[in-house]
């Protein structure tokens, strides 16, 4: 399922600094077009609406507004796993290590024992997925609490990279609102 409203800013909007590279940091994830994310939101509800979620998850920082929109929607918290240590959440933490494509280096991230518990229903939620790395990460934190994966949600899928396929492959129901096949000084093109 594919989200217009999305595809249409993208390729009015986006810019693509590298082969791989694709910015949309002008209305995603720094300066933030709500209105868009509300449909957003309301389009991650519609498909994950059978799968009782209670918790959205997703990584700071970029993935947040996304996730708060989409929350909204299913009346449930979000949680957000924080990277690298910090003081004021203690020692009773998940953690998962996750390789960063778009900064090249790994860090750990961590969410607190008290905030995903074996009786939630969780839901990733993302803006951005290309190899996959963070979707594992937060897969592992879920599994660590012993809750239930119902799937992941990302904005902007790089069709083009691994990481979609590999986790529809393992069984994860991924679902993305922009799918790209292709991206070059040409433009964009859109998988449908």
């Amino acid at each position: 399922m594919t989200l217009q409203l999305l595809e249409e800013r993208i390729a009015r909007d986006a810019k693509i600094p590298g082969p791989d590279i694709l910015k949309v940091d002008m209305f995603l994830n720094h300066q933030i077009d709500t209105d868009l994310l509300w449909e957003m939101g309301m389009e991650f509800h519609k498909l994950f609406a059978s799968e009782n979620i209670t918790k959205i998850l997703t990584v700071e920082a970029s993935g947040i507004a996304i996730a708060c929109f989409t929350a909204k929607f299913f009346h449930c918290p979000v949680v957000f796993a924080k990277k690298g240590n910090h003081r004021n959440v203690g020692d009773n933490v998940f953690t998962a290590d996750v390789f960063s494509f778009t900064k090249g280096s790994t860090c750990t991230i961590q969410v607190s024992k008290d905030y995903i518990t074996s009786a939630d229903t969780v839901l990733i939620i993302d803006d951005f997925l290309a190899d996959g790395n963070a979707s594992l990460g937060l897969k592992s934190i879920i599994d660590q609490a012993g809750a239930r994966l119902a799937g992941i949600g990302i904005a902007i899928e790089k069709g083009f990279q691994p990481g979609g396929k590999m986790l529809r492959d393992s069984g994860i129901n991924v679902q993305s609102l922009a799918i790209i096949e292709s991206m070059d000084e040409n433009g964009i093109v859109f998988a449908h």
